[in-house]
């Protein structure tokens, strides 16, 4: 993300045996493809459906559409860069392959930062005003803003440089070891620490008071219902985030840990870590679209129509309702309480209305 520490030798000592490029080759090309298409389909499935057009799938839209790009423009040649050691794309996209990274995974977080509040919001404070369709558009616009003057240094720092065997892509800074260390820790902080902490805290207040808000004596099946919805979305939001954290600790962590030990960069299994840890990270944008089709029945609805010319995928009359319903009648309520829209009086019971993504 920040250019890689192997290629800073003079001598391309990180040769690999033709069958460790080939795996390696089908791991990489496994990410550019599930995430690319997923993502894809996700996006799909927001704009072609006009029920989820929601202000949390807008954010869920800018996620997908962050992860796409990532995967698309950077997974490969990451991996062709981290393999040969040598860089053969040109300056150009040398500057972009170093700050595009930074911007999108900033996109990415921040739009899970922004729906884990407009969670807390909608449930610990319901009688606030809620984002608006141009409001959510605008904080999507400022993350992207902040995206990008975060990464800058990266892009006007970038260069190539040939050498007597190869040609190497890297950030000049001015200092290189202080500068370098440095502002990777303030990505760390910046892209990874302090959203996990919002979302942490958010969530914790959250999930007390979904699993703990229960009215005695309070049994209407809208009720419930909407209970159990929300309760299903925080889940999924929940696996969402987790499985991020769990996906960039190990690459913060390596380059943290290879910036206070310079002494690591020359050994040739060096290669191999930074190989399985830069996997592990890229692999975080193919990860949503299957928690989505697994864990929420809209999106998955959505990925049957996306994929009904398969012979062995049946889209049911109940998943043309998830995606196209709007409010159904009381009397349908019973039989499908999940797919309830109808408005609910009290406080609590406001906390809890209109599921975001269905069941």
């Amino acid at each position: 993300m920040c250019g890689s520490n192997l290629t800073r030798n003079l001598t391309n000592q990180f040769v690999q045996p033709p069958w460790r490029v080939a795996l390696w080759s089908v791991a990489y090309s496994s990410i550019l493809a599930v995430a690319v298409f997923g993502n894809l389909v996700v996006m799909w499935i927001i704009l072609a459906h006009k029920r989820m057009r929601t202000v949390t799938n807008y954010f869920l839209l800018n996620l997908a559409f962050s992860d796409a790009s990532m995967a698309a423009f950077n997974t490969l040649v990451n991996f062709v860069y981290a393999t040969h050691g040598e860089w053969y794309f040109g300056e150009a996209y040398c500057k972009f392959h170093n700050f595009f990274p930074v911007t999108a995974v900033f996109a990415s977080i921040y739009s899970m930062t922004a729906i884990a509040v407009d969670r807390y919001m909608a449930i610990i404070h319901p009688l606030k005003p809620r984002l608006s369709a141009t409001a959510t558009k605008v904080v999507i616009a400022c993350i992207w803003c902040l995206a990008v003057v975060l990464a800058f240094p990266l892009c006007f720092y970038s260069t190539t440089r040939t050498l007597p065997r190869r040609t190497i892509c890297y950030v000049a800074w001015p200092r290189p070891a202080e500068d370098s260390f440095m502002y990777h820790i303030i990505v760390t902080v910046l892209v990874y620490l302090l959203p996990l902490v919002v979302m942490g805290i958010t969530y914790t207040i959250v999930g007390v008071t979904l699993w703990g808000s229960e009215i005695p004596g309070d049994s209407s099946d809208n009720y419930h219902g909407q209970l159990r919805a929300k309760r299903k979305v925080v889940k999924m939001m929940i696996v969402v985030v987790v499985t991020f954290a769990l996906c960039w600790l190990p690459y913060h962590v390596y380059f943290i840990v290879t910036g206070l030990n310079k002494r690591l960069n020359r050994l040739k299994s060096i290669q191999q870590v930074y190989l399985a840890v830069l996997w592990l990270a890229m692999s975080s944008t193919m990860y949503n679209p299957i928690i989505y089709c697994c864990l929420n029945g809209r999106f998955r609805a959505g990925f049957k129509r996306a994929f009904r010319w398969c012979p062995f995928i049946h889209v049911s009359s109940y998943d043309e309702l998830e995606l196209r319903a709007t409010r159904l009648n009381p009397r349908n309520q019973s039989s499908m309480c999940t797919l309830s829209r109808i408005d609910t009086s009290g406080s609590l019971n406001n906390a809890i209305e209109e599921p975001l993504l269905g069941t």
